[in-house]
């Protein structure tokens, strides 16, 4: 009785041995070894650059023009990939979204710069142009006003919504793009005037 009790465990340590799969050997995967010819086609080669030094700088000039077109578009798109860092982050995409959404007065600001600077051409006397300057003066002063409150409503509004997230820089962010036309901004306002922001 005793002999069967010790054949029992090695009989049954045997039968496990045997059914567990070996670490060494890999299931098959159902699917058949591609060829030689084949495998060697479908590899990457790499690339293969032209003989001609003129004809492979010309061919890294197009490779660059393109990229830099590519990323020019996606720029004016407002993807965040091609965006130098000061445009970057949800604060100053709710800055852009809330001075394009607004009617300003700076935005009219170079087309009044322009105006003033053909009059005093146009215009001869000192008393022209000390107006004329006073005039300029007043028009940065009210630039700066106006993008003081509109970049306060911003930081108001991200503290809000974007909790965490740096302010830092937003006012000036917010006065350069309210002096530009709207038409030059960039990236692209993707809202209209008079949308709730």
């Amino acid at each position: 009785m005793l002999e069967q009790d010790q054949a029992a465990p090695d009989s049954t340590e045997a039968d496990t041995s045997t059914s567990r799969p070996r670490s060494s050997l890999t299931p098959p995967k159902g699917v058949p070894t591609p060829k030689r010819s084949e495998a060697q086609a479908n590899r990457r080669q790499p690339y293969q650059a032209p003989s001609d030094r003129k004809a492979a700088s010309r061919q890294s000039r197009d490779r660059d023009r393109s990229e830099r077109a590519r990323r020019t578009e996606a720029y004016q798109r407002g993807e965040q990939w091609a965006m130098p860092r000061k445009d970057q982050g949800p604060v100053r995409a709710l800055a852009r979204d809330v001075v394009d959404a607004r009617r300003g007065l700076g935005e009219y600001y170079m087309i009044l710069m322009v105006a003033v600077l053909i009059i005093l051409i146009a215009v001869p006397g000192n008393t022209t142009k000390l107006l004329f300057e006073m005039l300029v003066i007043f028009l940065v002063f009210v630039m700066i006003v106006e993008g003081w409150f509109v970049g306060t409503k911003v930081k108001r509004l991200a503290a809000q919504r974007f909790p965490g997230e740096s302010t830092q820089g937003v006012i000036f962010y917010t006065i350069m793009r309210g002096v530009s036309l709207r038409r030059m901004r960039i990236p692209r306002p993707r809202v209209n005037r008079g949308d709730k922001v």
